[in-house]
């Protein structure tokens, strides 16, 4: 009996390993509230304009927020931030009330939104954003309201979101448009 056990033994193991592993679902996204903190400012992300991302990383129970979308994909570029990326939201602006308010629960994921750069527009800490939209029309009437040119997460330039901004000089450039 054991030596039969025992043969069987090394054809299971290479059955089970043979076997197309599963992707595991990613966590879903989290509604903004108090608690949400900018990952690198450690400031309340509901006191800053514009839209907002989480990410959602492997070993972490909660997700880094980010009080600008700018600086979400820069997180994605830097070679310091080693953890494993398990999903990106971002607030879909075409269902946001208003600019100010970009909404606590209307996430998209990052692969699928359509991002306007180069936009007249400013995120929540001054610098220049790339501003995310469910679907090409919102994002196309943004463009010719605000300027800019549209992309996917995975095409906005490193230079774009890692370059320095001179924060002050783009607010007070910028102050007549951010209304």
């Amino acid at each position: 009996m054991i030596v039969r056990i025992l043969s069987v033994l090394p054809v299971a193991l290479l059955l089970t390993g043979c076997q197309p592993e599963v992707a595991a679902e990613p966590p879903a996204p989290v509604a903004m509230n108090a608690q949400a903190v900018g990952h690198y400012c450690q400031m309340d992300v509901l006191e800053h304009e514009g839209p907002k991302a989480q990410i959602h990383v492997a070993n972490l129970d909660r997700p880094l927020w980010f009080s600008q979308i700018r600086d979400a994909v820069a997180f994605t570029k830097l070679p310091e931030e080693t953890d494993e990326v398990l999903a990106i939201y971002v607030n879909d602006m075409a269902k946001a009330k208003s600019w100010a308010d970009p909404g606590a629960g209307n996430w998209i994921s990052a692969d699928k939104a359509h991002f306007v750069i180069n936009s007249t527009k400013t995120g929540g800490m001054g610098a220049p954003e790339a501003v995310p939209f469910g679907d090409m029309v919102s994002a196309e009437a943004f463009v010719s309201e605000y300027g800019g040119q549209i992309v996917r997460f995975d095409d906005i330039p490193d230079e774009y979101v890692l370059s320095p901004v001179d924060v002050l000089s783009a607010v007070s450039s910028r102050e007549g448009s951010l209304q």
